[in-house]
């Protein structure tokens, strides 16, 4: 089954009086349980590309089905639902509460999405992860590599049909950065769906698929083995 089948999307946006075009007709195809790198420079397209697929945005043309619904034109109010049980967000920066607990911010998804025994499945995604043992700490408390596991746990508790990855280890050192690396290969041989959106080719060349964009458009899409 693909969890994500987008078909000649369009983005574009006015800048300086001028048309910018931020994705010019890309097709894209992600098979359920594929691990996938999304590359290119500054301007090419992947943020864009990376809002659309996240439902953060929507695209001017062009349809989009995560997990075979067509969300493509949907409105606001449908695509936060969406995004918060169909996609698992996993930032640079990590994007924790400060004064919330690891295990309030990982809850904080269930809260929204109404779910029963909320603390319990948290507790349970914070174990996953390896911090069963650090979850009254708050972020200020907590390792880089720590803050970016609550994340991955937060972005997990949902049992989402897509991970959705921008930059997970771009703030941490490289020892700690293949520690979070390693946690995700852990999760694509669980069998999750994991988008990496990346400049990093050594991020890269660890997914078993690397699609690379420039000028809006997808130029390379290769499947290799993938490295360690």
């Amino acid at each position: 089954m693909d969890i994500i089948a987008a078909e000649k999307l369009f983005k574009r946006y006015e800048l300086g009086g001028e048309t910018v075009t931020a994705l010019d007709g890309v097709d894209l195809t992600v098979g359920e349980g594929e691990l996938v790198s999304i590359t290119g420079p500054s301007g090419s397209g992947k943020s864009t590309l990376m809002h659309i697929i996240g439902c953060l945005d929507r695209p001017d043309e062009g349809v989009y089905r995560l997990a075979g619904e067509d969300v493509s034109r949907m409105s606001r109010d449908r695509l936060a639902e969406v995004r918060n049980r169909r996609i698992g967000f996993i930032f640079q920066t990590f994007n924790l509460l400060p004064r919330m607990s690891s295990l309030e911010n990982v809850e904080l998804p269930l809260l929204y999405g109404e779910q029963s025994d909320s603390r319990g499945k948290a507790a349970a995604a914070l174990t996953r992860v390896g911090l069963g043992d650090r979850m009254s700490h708050e972020p200020n408390q907590l390792s880089g590599g720590q803050r970016q596991r609550v994340a991955i746990a937060r972005a997990l508790v949902m049992n989402p049909s897509l991970l959705l990855a921008d930059e997970p280890t771009g703030n941490l050192d490289s020892r700690t950065g293949l520690e979070i690396l390693a946690l995700f290969r852990t999760l694509h041989e669980e069998g999750h769906t994991i988008m990496i959106v990346t400049h990093d080719p050594k991020i890269a060349a660890f997914c078993g698929r690397q699609v690379r964009l420039s000028d809006g458009r997808i130029v390379e899409d290769i499947t290799a083995a993938p490295r360690t």
